[in-house]
C-alpha cells in the first residue's frame, strides 16, 4: 500500500522548529511531497520545505530530522529534502492549532 501525502504529514507532526513549540506542519513549512514508485513497492519521497527564518542555524538538524523521519514509514528507500525560500515562510501559512498554542488570534 504505496504512502500517500497525509502518512507523510502525519510523521511530520513529530518534526518541531526547536525555536517554536509548534510541529512543522502546523507552522507550515512543509510545502509539497512527491512520491517516486519504485519496483517491490518501495518509493522515495522528495519535500520541499522552509524555515520561519533564512540563515536559521537549525537548518541541518530540520532537514535531517525531516529525512530520518519519513525514512521510517514503511516502504520509504529514500527521502531527499529540499529547503527552498520561495515563497518565503509568513506568519499566514500557522493553522489553526499552530496560532492556538502560539496564542495568535
Amino acid at each position: 500500500m504505496p504512502l500517500a501525502q497525509d502518512d507523510v504529514l502525519n510523521a511530520l507532526k513529530q518534526c518541531y522548529d526547536p525555536e517554536i513549540p509548534v510541529n512543522i506542519v502546523d507552522l507550515g513549512l512543509i510545502y509539497e511531497i512527491r512520491f517516486d514508485d519504485l519496483p517491490e513497492g518501495q518509493q522515495d519521497v522528495a519535500i520541499d520545505m522552509t524555515l520561519t527564518a533564512q540563515g536559521c542555524p537549525e537548518h541541518v538538524n530540520i532537514s535531517a530530522q525531516v529525512k530520518s523521519r519519513v525514512e521510517q514509514l514503511p516502504g520509504v528507500r529514500n527521502a531527499s529534502v529540499n529547503v527552498v525560500w520561495n515563497p518565503p515562510w509568513t506568519p499566514e501559512r500557522l493553522s489553526p492549532e499552530a496560532r492556538k498554542q502560539l496564542g495568535i488570534e
